[in-house]
Parts: C-alpha cells; sequence; structure tokens
C-alpha cells in the first residue's frame, strides 16, 4: 500500500486523480469536530463549503443542527461552533458542518476513492479505515488540509498530525506499508514529533494564537489528544449542497466511494 503525504487544494486533486483513500486532516480543529460529533450519536454530518448553503440545508433540515465557523467563531444563526467540546449536544441530531478548511477539503475530495477526517484524537480508527478501505494494493493520501485559498499558509499542526498518521501507517504490521509522495514532510516533521511531540507543536503553531486571542485555547491541547475517539468520519454520499459523512464501521466498509 502506497501512503503519500500532500497539502490542500493539490492534495485533493492527486486523491481524486489516482483513485486513493484521502485522509483529510484539519488538526486544529475540524477533523476532531466531525470524529467528536460522530462519537457523541450524531445520526449523519453534512460537510458544506459555504455558510450560505449550511443554512439553505437548515431550512430543508429545521431539526437538524448547525456547527461551524468562520474566523475561528460560530456563524451567525449557527448552534454551535467548530469545537469537539460542543459535540454532545448533537446526540441523535443530523448535523450541518462547515468549516473555514477542513469541511470544504472534504467536499474537493468528490472523486476520491473515499474519503475521511483524521487527526490525533481518532488516529487509530482512521487509520484502521483507510488501511481496510485501501488494501494492500491501494493508495491512502493523507492531506495536511492547510487553509483554504491561502497555499502558503504554515499549517503546522496539520503537518504534523498528517506526519504522526502516516507514521502509524507505515509502522503497521503486515501491512506492507510505504511511502510515497511526501519525502520532505515526512523528514521534516518525524524528528520534530519526535523531540517535541504533538501537543507542543499544536502549541506553537500560527493558527493556535488565533484561538488564544477568540478564548478557544482550551481545544488546543485537547485536539492534541491521541485516540480519544473510535469514530473515523467517512464520506458516504454526495448530496447536491455537500458531502454526507458517517463513522466508518457502520455497515459503510464496502460501499465505495464519494464520486
Amino acid at each position: 500500500m502506497l501512503t503519500h503525504l500532500l497539502e490542500g487544494e493539490a492534495g485533493c486533486a492527486f486523491a481524486r486523480a489516482r483513485g486513493a483513500v484521502a485522509v483529510v486532516v484539519d488538526a486544529l480543529r475540524a477533523s476532531a469536530t466531525a470524529a467528536a460529533l460522530l462519537e457523541a450519536g450524531a445520526t449523519a454530518v453534512l460537510a458544506v463549503r459555504e455558510v450560505g448553503e449550511a443554512l439553505a440545508v437548515k431550512a430543508a433540515w429545521p431539526d437538524a443542527l448547525l456547527y461551524g465557523e468562520r474566523g475561528g467563531l460560530p456563524p451567525a444563526g449557527f448552534d454551535h461552533g467548530n469545537s469537539p467540546a460542543e459535540a454532545p449536544a448533537a446526540r441523535g441530531r443530523r448535523v450541518i458542518f462547515t468549516t473555514t478548511t477542513g469541511a470544504g477539503r472534504m467536499v474537493q475530495c468528490r472523486g476520491a476513492r473515499t474519503a475521511l477526517m483524521g487527526g490525533p484524537m481518532n488516529a487509530s480508527a482512521v487509520c484502521r479505515a483507510a488501511a481496510t478501505l485501501a488494501g494492500k494494493d491501494g493508495e491512502v493520501a493523507i492531506i495536511s488540509a492547510g487553509l483554504m485559498d491561502e497555499p502558503g499558509y504554515d499549517a503546522q499542526e496539520d503537518r504534523a498530525a498528517a506526519v504522526f498518521l502516516a507514521g502509524r501507517l507505515l509502522g503497521t504490521p503486515g501491512l506492507g506499508a510505504v511511502l510515497g509522495e511526501g519525502r520532505d514532510m515526512h523528514e521534516t516533521y518525524t524528528p520534530l514529533l519526535e523531540s517535541r511531540g504533538l501537543e507542543r507543536l499544536f502549541a506553537d503553531a500560527p493558527h493556535a494564537e488565533n484561538l488564544r486571542r477568540i478564548g478557544r485555547e482550551s481545544d488546543i491541547a485537547l485536539c492534541a489528544q491521541v485516540d480519544v475517539f473510535s469514530a473515523a468520519p467517512m464520506a458516504v454520499e454526495d448530496l447536491p449542497q455537500g458531502v454526507l459523512l458517517t463513522a466508518f464501521g457502520l455497515g459503510m466498509e464496502t460501499t465505495g466511494g464519494n464520486g
């Protein structure tokens, strides 16, 4: 199995072109929130790119909850923000989810074999899902989400988390995984993970400072925790407004892609 480390929109395009299993890593905080929502018992999560699209779906799904952010904070009219700490309120409800980057990257992965959302908080679950879906002869594209429309943004936390997940896949006995694209990212962040650890790399990332400014500092260390959740959000259906996510393992393992 080939495991690739890629970034942003180009990573999504790579996953589509190669028919790879995409793993979108928006570590602060969309990947963690999506996993937390499904772990908490949300019946489904619809990832949409734009706030206007989310509000339009809400009009059609009045029972659903709106979760998400722009500038780190919930847009007007939303029920909750983009924080795993707020996920328990979604138990038994459908969720409409839009974030600056992570939700949009899931939409950009339409046409890949399938797409998952992952990070430290669901590391084992998302690696298990990716390996199962790709198989020994398939490809996994682990995509550091970055910042939508700003390809030069220093998303240190996303790169660190992506390399962390790749290390899990590459180190799984019997999997036969090898590293394809992304050797530079792997060589840069592997020693940093060993010397500084996820929590420090998250805390020192530029986006962490943004979260501190808006009073969401508690989410930084929370999102760096490993294997808190067993849910791996997986794209199971394309809808006109976005991509429907459920947890891998709920009868969806062999449904194929989302394209």
